[in-house]
């Protein structure tokens, strides 16, 4: 099959640089019928930009497979953070301190932990989502001393044009001052500049279903 050739390959390439990076597989849009092939060969994480198109998508899936990691790497209202909670395992969006709340109040209620990576406007670009690199420390903070949310890394997306890597690097070095350890960034067009400078989760789409 083309798409678990194509995700042997990514991996591949990851062992050749050197990475244990995390591949995110995006489903954005992929049927179950795709899914399922390649949680049958053995894949586990997958990543999903819209918690509706999820939540259709994976209750089935997730009730047959309990192992699977499912990480949320769009944008997310706080209105929605509910129905993200039930099913998401990772957040890769999180980047205001309603949104952060939400998840606190949903983790006190419920008993039950997500693993969170804030969402960083890494270019400062007017039209993307993301804190910005000058609120991230005290964002940080407020997350994890208030909240006591287990925020585990960073996620950027760089701008469209330009080198990924200058920002890439940024991110790694933010998340060094902030004393995190997980890098969520690169995608199919640059995830190999985003290994190189340090990324632990790479989200892979088109490069797999293409």
């Amino acid at each position: 099959m083309n798409i678990i050739n194509n995700l042997k390959s990514i991996k591949e390439n990851l062992i050749s640089l050197k990475s244990r990076a995390t591949t995110i597989v995006v489903c954005k849009n992929q049927s179950i019928v795709k899914i399922k092939d390649l949680i049958n060969h053995g894949h586990l994480d997958f990543g999903e930009n819209k918690v509706q198109e999820a939540q259709q998508k994976w209750q089935e899936i997730l009730n047959l497979y309990k192992n699977i990691n499912l990480h949320l790497i769009g944008k997310l209202q706080s209105n929605k953070a509910k129905q993200a909670f039930n099913i998401f395992n990772y957040i890769h969006s999180l980047d205001n301190e309603k949104l952060a709340r939400s998840f606190s109040d949903l983790e006190n209620f419920y008993k039950r932990n997500l693993k969170y990576f804030v969402q960083v406007n890494i270019g400062d670009e007017p039209q993307k989502n993301g804190i910005s690199t000058e609120k991230l420390k005290p964002f940080i903070e407020y997350c994890v001393s208030d909240l006591k949310l287990n925020v585990i890394g960073l996620m950027c997306i760089p701008p469209l044009k330009g080198d990924p890597s200058v920002h890439f690097k940024k991110l790694a070095e933010l998340a060094k001052e902030n004393n995190l350890n997980e890098l969520s960034m690169g995608m199919s067009n640059d995830y190999e500049s985003a290994i190189n400078n340090g990324a632990t989760f790479i989200r892979i789409g088109s490069k797999i279903f293409n």
